[in-house]
This record gives C-alpha cells, structure tokens and sequence, in this order.
C-alpha cells in the first residue's frame, strides 16, 4: 500500500443520474431546479449545516419553513423526492473495493450531519479508512485544512494521494496542496486516469 485515493461523496460516489423527479417537485413549488438546488446545497442554511451549525433534521425543518411547508411528514416527502434521482456510482464502488488493500481509501465531503449514516446504509462506511464530514470537523472544501485533515487520519503525504470531486475548484485546491487532483465528470474518465496514476503513468 504506496498510494491514498481520497473521494467525494454528492457528484462523484453518488450522482443525481434521473433530474425529473427534482424538476418535477421544483415545478410544483413554483421554483426553477437551480433555485431548488440552490436553495438545498448552497444556500446560508445549507452552509451552516454543512459547517456543524445546524443538525440535519433543523435544517430540514428550516428548508420545510422558508418553502411554507411545516407538517413534519411532508418535509420527509420533500425530501425523499429531492433525492429520488440519486444512485450510487456502481463502476466507482467496485473499483475502489478492488483496490481496498493496495492503496489507502479515504472521503471528504461538504456533507451535512446524517452523511455517515447514509454511508452505512449504502454499505460504504467500512469502504473508507478515513471519512471526513464537513458538519463533523467545521471545515469545508475547498479550505486546505480538510485535506491535511484526511491525510493526517490516513498517515499520507499529498504527494502520495489523489484526489477526487466534481467541483473544479476543490480539485484545484487539493493540487496547489500536492495532491493529484482529478475533476469528475465521467466515470470512465475518471478511473482511466486513477488507473494510469496507480501504474506510475502520471
């Protein structure tokens, strides 16, 4: 074990692969998909969750208020429906439980406080040798001190891991760290170049 693989969870393990069902509910609360996502990724409430400021369920119950919706059950429905297009990467899955044992696996995601709960769900948490949660640490991607962060649990330098995540500039933080940096946007892509830095080829 010479290598460290660190990946993101929302975009790259998990990926929004059907858009109807958040258009749809967007459609019905009178809101654009843009303003719906925005609303439940980046929003002050969502930075505050994802900052450990606010439990899930409050921010939840927060979102539920600002849409004018406040019976506890329909905020569920909510959001069952705003993730109902979600599925997890298979082919990433598979290649990251291939390598578990020849390389060290870790994840850092700006994720809210239930994420490690969803990870066990998805049968994914022992996957990880490390799994750093923004709501867990206080600190968010693309700050340098998450990365040293994960490092520091899997016992790496930065110029011994690679980095994954579907945002450029968390990707280009992570580089200007030492990582290799790879922005996700195909799977097949991705793990090309995963496989090509394992052999040394990068």
């Amino acid at each position: 074990m010479h290598r460290a693989i660190i990946v993101d969870f929302g975009g790259v393990l998990v990926r929004t692969e059907d858009p109807a069902p958040r258009e749809i509910l967007a459609r019905e609360l009178g809101m654009t998909i843009e303003d719906l996502e925005a609303l439940i990724f980046a929003s002050d409430l969502s930075l505050r969750a994802q900052r450990g400021e606010l439990p899930e369920p409050a921010f939840w119950q927060a979102i539920g208020e600002r849409l004018r919706i406040y019976d506890v059950e329909e905020i569920q429905r909510l959001r069952q429906r705003f993730f109902a297009g979600d599925r997890l990467n298979e082919p990433l899955v598979e290649a990251l439980r291939r390598w578990r044992g020849q390389v060290a696996l870790g994840l850092i995601s700006n994720a809210w406080s239930g994420l490690r709960g969803v990870l066990k769900r998805l049968n994914l948490l022992e996957l990880f040798e490390a799994v750093v949660i923004s709501a867990e640490v206080g600190l968010l991607k693309p700050d340098p001190r998450i990365y040293q962060l994960a490092l520091e649990r899997l016992g790496w330098e930065p110029e011994a891991a690679a980095f994954v995540d579907d945002l450029p500039e968390n990707v280009r933080a992570a580089q200007e760290l030492g990582l290799y940096g790879i922005h996700f946007r195909d799977t097949s892509e991705a793990l090309g170049r995963l496989e090509e830095w394992l052999n040394g080829r990068r």
